[in-house]
């Protein structure tokens, strides 16, 4: 393969999210300023416009198994994706986006997971798990943020999202078999993620500590 030809596959790689390694861009760094108005920042807003509406068709419904509040869950859940690749390909990258795109996510799994108790789709101590989990990390990241420490996302962390968001959305559907192994597999993956950001976090408020 020539230099052009891996140049022009690398590219194509980052534009689809698939080859993070790097820096993160400059816009989405500490200290820059937030520019909300941006097309990736305006998917974000309307997929947390959303969460809302998916909770009331969610907790409305008789048993919890409910096709259109699914689907307005899975568009949640793939609007990080939209988002994440619109920024690559319009260079639109932001302080807003970084803060914002990981809340919002971690807010559509605990109100996934939420709906799952109420009705009780799935093992009532998983779900308790993964709520605090997701709980824990934001206050994490807000103590993180407070003290000028970037939490990086880790491959774990990505590859936990899908099978952590796939479980409310398979309960939903009433494939209960694939929601149980999907809620063990994404639980473990975020708990695995979760050691390895607190250990990040604590080389870096080390780091900082030191340079005081």
């Amino acid at each position: 393969m020539s230099r052009q030809s891996s140049l022009r596959a690398r590219t194509k790689r980052r534009l689809f999210g698939i080859d993070r390694t790097g820096p993160p861009p400059k816009p989405t760094r500490a200290g820059q300023p937030l520019r909300p108005l941006t097309i990736p920042n305006a998917i974000g807003f309307v997929r947390l416009a959303l969460i809302p509406v998916f909770l009331d068709l969610a907790c409305s419904s008789a048993d919890g198994h409910d096709t259109v509040a699914a689907a307005i869950f899975a568009a949640i859940g793939w609007g990080d994706y939209l988002d994440g690749f619109t920024a690559r390909l319009t260079g639109q990258f932001s302080r807003l986006g970084a803060l914002l795109d990981p809340v919002i996510d971690r807010m559509l799994v605990v109100s996934g997971m939420v709906v799952a108790w109420d009705f009780r789709l799935l093992p009532r101590w998983a779900l308790a798990v993964v709520i605090v989990r997701e709980l824990t990390m934001l206050v994490l990241s807000r103590l993180s943020l407070r003290r000028g420490i970037d939490i990086k996302i880790s491959w774990l962390g990505r590859l936990g999202v899908a099978p952590t968001m796939g479980a409310p959305f398979f309960a939903m559907l009433d494939v209960h078999w694939l929601a149980l192994v999907l809620l063990y597999v994404g639980m473990s993956l975020a708990l695995a993620a979760t050691a390895q950001y607190m250990r990040s976090g604590l080389i870096e408020a080390r780091k900082l500590s030191s340079s005081d």
